[in-house]
């Protein structure tokens, strides 16, 4: 009987550490200054979006609704559906004032086809208040601002694209953030740091 619960303790220990995204790995690596920018398997949103020359003026505009984002994903980090309806919409104003017409020809073309995805995302976050429904939302949001931003660029300015591989039940899911700290929108505080750093876009 020893030997037998002996055993069941051991295989739920090791149960645990391969599905479990803990709080404590993540931690350390950042405490220590671990690699996490190493990629995986995964295949990001588009690895092979186009890069563009594009007007600067364009680019500083881009990061001012990348700031809207990021204060979006910062509502879903904390679980607050109230606030992520009102960072939605901030972030929809701010796309307001990106110029389209800083754009031409394919670059153009691009544009009107990730705006038009980010604001049916957009949309779609703002049409609930169920937290869990405004993440799935969230997920296709996240792929069409990288393709944007892995097309046009930022000025200057740094995103880190992430991944969580156990969002979504397991399917996983990406997002961005201005810093290459974890903080996970997908769970929030159950598993904060739940994550990697997959890309540095500048």
């Amino acid at each position: 009987m020893k030997i037998k619960l002996t055993f069941l303790t051991v295989l739920v220990y090791a149960l645990a550490f391969v599905f479990s995204c803990t709080d404590k790995k993540q931690a350390t690596n950042h405490e220590h200054g671990a690699d996490e920018h190493a990629t995986t398997d995964v295949m990001p949103a588009d690895a092979t979006a186009p890069h563009y020359q594009v007007n600067q003026h364009f680019q500083e505009q881009l990061a001012a609704a990348f700031s809207g984002y990021v204060a979006l994903k910062d509502a879903f980090v904390a679980t607050d559906a109230q606030q992520v309806k009102v960072k939605a919409e901030a972030t929809r104003i701010a796309l307001a004032n990106v110029d389209m017409q800083l754009l031409t020809d394919e670059a153009h073309n691009d544009w009107m086809t990730y705006l038009s995805e980010i604001d049916l995302a957009l949309k779609e976050i703002q049409a609930t208040n169920d937290i869990e429904q405004q993440r799935i939302a969230f997920s296709p949001l996240s792929d069409s601002f990288y393709k944007s931003i892995k097309a046009f660029g930022l000025g200057g300015a740094v995103a880190y694209y992430e991944y969580c591989p156990m969002a979504f039940n397991n399917e996983g899911a990406y997002w961005l953030s201005n810093t290459d700290a974890v903080r996970n929108p997908y769970f929030g505080s159950k598993m904060l740091k739940c994550g990697s750093v997959q890309e540095i876009l500048k």
